[in-house]
């Protein structure tokens, strides 16, 4: 039975323990808290440890640090004998339970609780709901750049919360982005970037095989619903932007070989106006790669299989105006009427020269299937000459002017790229790069697109840089430089740099050591990332250890031997 009898001990025999959750304490209140010491006492003992010939702290730092303002000789204290994993446990449970623990500190706090209690439990002995303790769980893997944020509340918790959902990598790259101040709005906007609505996704969710590494998203610790709730009850929201994308195009790629095997046709969601869109010639390029023939939206005629109509989407339909009873009944009588020739129409599509294809989202590759069939395409004469190859006096007078036209089209391309041609070679031979001058803003803006486009994959474009140059699809070179350059941020600018300087680097006989390259970008990066650095430099430099040890006492035998040799 431990001894609860209160003694005023020795103040200098009292010590802090280094292991106390709690770090900060407020100059003002340790006044404050001192002025009511000073007035009425010390109203509840500390409790206290014995450790050799010392006690150490378990509760009641703040009325020791208060007590040592006023110069007190001793403290009534309570010593008691304590396991130390209870005794972490009591100063984790005393500082969540007071109300002004700082958000950061209380989230590490909890983060230790949970490697010996659910969520559920840590929340019962701190006296809060499971969705704060889900809340401040999450906050505890908010990497340090941002932590620094929250604690001078430039960031709102529930924007922290938001980014701790993403992997720490990710996280990062948010950081770098904002440049060296914290932005709100670019963060946020980050964040509806990189997080995935699963209920829309394209595969299954507890398809564990799909990519066999990441396993079933129902599992995933990075699916919304096995956090919290952070996102919304029961919504499962993906915070893993490349995990995501592996997916989508694994699940896409699987397709792609169904339809082939089954000898159907897929055709993405893509109208000629849109074929010079970016990310439209990707998803077409991948179709190609992978032996698809390619058509268009516009190619075919297409039918959906119906969907029968009802009370209620009627009533969605016409959500501009209300309608009575009667006005929807009457609505969805002519809506029946037509369901049924549609139905009629769909059931009899393969008697018609309709087969079953795939219709494809190529943005969120969402898929359905449809009946498909080409359009009837008007014969053209097989004596007809095409254009480009008549004479021009063989042309009618509007075939002249088109072939006028599309003759003055050609020279104006050679000739812009006999100027280009030339004014980059006078720049070359120019001054120019000797100029001491800072860097403008289109001289930045030219190097980001230098780097974007001819030194980063089009998989890194998609994972690291989706949306780079905006909504740009139907804009000319010129219109894309502009749109870019009138949105530009020199954060962007410095985001390029980094990335590319990482994937510049050199592998096999080259290191840091002994190549220049290697070695300046090993320098710049280090005071990013110096724990992670350290880490790694230091399991070499232990395995350096245990090899020249090791060859140091081959050599020392070998000596020794030696010297037996030369005596004998």
């Amino acid at each position: 039975m431990e001894n609860q009898t209160v003694q005023h001990l020795k103040i200098g025999s009292i010590k802090t323990d280094p292991g106390q959750p709690r770090k900060t304490f407020s100059e003002q209140g340790l006044k404050e808290l001192a002025e009511s010491i000073s007035e009425f006492g010390v109203l509840q003992p500390i409790t206290v440890r014995k450790t050799g010939k010392t006690f150490t702290i378990v509760m009641g730092e703040r009325r020791y640090r208060a007590c040592k303002l006023l110069d007190l000789k001793t403290i009534p204290c309570m010593v008691r004998e304590l396991e130390k994993d209870a005794i972490l446990e009591i100063q984790i449970i005393e500082n969540l339970q007071r109300k002004d623990v700082e958000p950061v500190e209380e989230a590490e706090a909890i983060a230790m609780l949970k490697t010996k209690f659910s969520p559920e439990e840590i929340a019962t002995r701190i006296g809060r709901n499971k969705i704060f303790v889900y809340g401040r769980i999450k906050l505890s893997e908010l990497i340090e750049g941002f932590k620094h944020y929250v604690r001078s509340k430039e960031m709102t918790l529930s924007l922290a919360i938001g980014v701790a959902s993403f992997p720490a990598e990710e996280q990062q790259m948010i950081l770098e982005g904002m440049g060296g101040d914290f932005k709100e709005r670019y963060v946020q906007n980050a964040i509806n970037q990189q997080a995935f609505d699963l209920a829309k996704a394209p595969f299954a969710l507890d398809d564990k095989n799909l990519v066999p590494k990441a396993g079933a998203c129902t599992l995933c610790p990075f699916n919304s619903a096995n956090q919290g709730s952070l996102f919304g009850d029961g919504k499962q929201i993906c915070t893993k932007s490349s995990c995501y994308a592996t997916k989508k195009t694994k699940n896409l790629l699987n397709l792609i070989e169904t339809v082939k095997k089954d000898g159907r046709l897929l055709i993405p969601k893509i109208n000629k106006y849109a074929l010079d869109s970016q990310d439209n010639q990707l998803f077409l390029s991948i179709l190609g790669e992978n032996g698809l023939e390619i058509h268009l939206m516009g190619d075919m005629d297409i039918l959906n299989e119906p969907v029968m109509p009802t009370e209620q989407s009627v009533r969605d339909e016409h959500h501009w105006r209300e309608l009575t009873d009667d006005e929807v009944k009457e609505e969805l009588e002519e809506q029946m009427e037509c369901y049924s020739e549609e139905v009629e129409t769909y059931t009899n599509a393969p008697e018609n020269g309709f087969n079953k294809g795939i219709l494809i989202d190529p943005k969120t590759c969402n898929w359905e299937e449809v009946y498909l069939r080409h359009k009837e395409i008007a014969k053209i004469e097989t004596s007809a000459v095409p254009i480009e190859k008549k004479k021009m006096d063989d042309c009618t007078p509007t075939e002249k002017i088109q072939k006028m036209n599309d003759r003055e089209i050609r020279k104006k391309q050679i000739e812009n790229n006999k100027q280009f041609e030339e004014v980059v070679r006078m720049v070359r031979e120019s001054e120019y790069h000797n100029s001491k001058k800072t860097l403008t803003t289109d001289e930045m803006v030219a190097f980001c697109l230098v780097l974007f486009e001819n030194h980063i994959g089009w998989h890194n474009q998609e994972e690291f840089f989706k949306g780079f140059l905006g909504k740009s699809g139907k804009k000319d070179a010129a219109g894309v430089v502009e749109e870019f350059r009138k949105n530009f941020k020199k954060e962007v600018f410095h985001k390029l740099i980094r990335f590319v300087m990482a994937r510049e680097v050199h592998f096999g006989e080259l290191n840091h050591k002994n190549n220049n390259v290697n070695s300046s970008v090993y320098t710049a990066i280090r005071p990013f990332l110096t724990k992670e650095f350290e880490t790694i430099e230091s399991d070499f430099e232990q395995k350096r250890i245990k090899r020249e040890k090791r060859l140091n006492e081959r050599i020392a035998a070998l000596e020794k031997e030696n010297e037996m040799l030369k005596s004998a």
